[in-house]
C-alpha cells in the first residue's frame, strides 16, 4: 500500500518541492505496524462496505506518535525485527539499529522464528491497543470479530495487552 508515500510542499532556496518526504523509516515502520494492527483492521472493517478505497485509509485515526514519545521506539523496534528478515532490508534495520542506539543499548536484527515473531506480533497489538485507549473488554471484543485468526494468536494479542497495563512490556 503507498501510505509511506507522504509528501507535503517545502519551499527551499526561493523553490518549491512538491515531492518533500515528511516521514523517515522509523515513521513509516510505525506506521506499517499501527495499519497491521487488529484495532485498525477492525476499524476499517466497520467502515468499508464492498471495497478499500483511500478514502476509508485516509479516514483511519492513526496515533501520531514521533521518536521521543511513549512506545514510538519500541513499535518501531519490533516491526523492524518482523519485517528486516532478508538482506533486501539491510539498510533499513542499519538505520533503525543506528537511530535505537541513541536511546537505549540492545541488539536489533531480523527474527525468523515463528514463535518469536508471534510475540512480536501480539506485542505489537497489546501496545497498539492500549495506544488506541482500548479498555481489555474493548480489546477482547475486537479479537472476538476475527474468525479465522486461530484462538492461540488472539490470546496472545490479549495477554500482551494485559503485560503492557501491568507494566511488563516495556
Amino acid at each position: 500500500m503507498s501510505l509511506e508515500q507522504v509528501y507535503e510542499s517545502k519551499i527551499t532556496n526561493n523553490s518549491i518541492d512538491f515531492n518533500f518526504s515528511s516521514l523517515d523509516n522509523n515513521a513509516r515502520l510505525f506506521i506499517c505496524a499501527v495499519m497491521n494492527s487488529f484495532v485498525v483492521d477492525a476499524w476499517l472493517r466497520q467502515s468499508i462496505t464492498s471495497h478499500v478505497s483511500f478514502f476509508f485509509v485516509y479516514n483511519t485515526p492513526v496515533p501520531r506518535l514521533q521518536k521521543g514519545d511513549k512506545w514510538f521506539d519500541a513499535i518501531v523496534t519490533r516491526a523492524a525485527k518482523l519485517i528486516c528478515t532478508t538482506p533486501e532490508f539491510d539498510e533499513l534495520l542499519e538505520e533503525v539499529k543506528r537511530e535505537q542506539a541513541k536511546v537505549k543499548s540492545g541488539e536489533i536484527f531480523g527474527v525468523t522464528d515463528e514463535s518469536d515473531r508471534g510475540k512480536l506480533r501480539a506485542e505489537l497489538d497489546g501496545i497498539i491497543a492500549h495506544i488506541y485507549g482500548l479498555t481489555e473488554a474493548e480489546f477482547q471484543y475486537i479479537l472476538t470479530t476475527f474468525p479465522i485468526v486461530s484462538d492461540p494468536v488472539k490470546l496472545n494479542a490479549l495477554n500482551a495487552y494485559r503485560d503492557v497495563r501491568t507494566g511488563l512490556i516495556k
